[in-house]
C-alpha cells in the first residue's frame, strides 16, 4: 500500500504558533500528531510519521488501516 494515499491535515495554531498535523486516517492516535514551524516543515515530518507508523504496523505484524478515499457519484 502506497503511505501517500493517508491524509494529513495541516492547520495554523494560534496557541501553538506553528502549524499543527493530524492524520485523520489514523483515529487511535492522539491528534495533532507532529508539528512544524512551517507549512513545509509540518509536511515533512507528518510525512515521515505515516513512514514510521508503516514500519512500526510491518514490525507488530498489523495491517494499516485502510485511507480514506474520495468517493465520486
Amino acid at each position: 500500500m502506497s503511505i501517500s494515499k493517508y491524509q494529513m491535515l495541516i492547520q495554523w495554531s494560534d496557541e501553538d504558533h506553528c502549524y499543527v498535523v493530524s492524520l485523520p486516517d489514523f483515529s487511535e492516535l492522539n491528534q495533532p500528531c507532529t508539528d512544524g514551524a512551517t507549512y513545509k516543515e509540518a509536511a515533512k515530518r507528518g510525512k515521515e510519521l505515516i513512514e514510521s507508523l508503516f514500519l512500526w504496523y510491518q514490525e507488530e505484524g498489523k495491517e494499516m488501516p485502510q485511507p480514506k478515499t474520495l468517493q465520486t457519484v
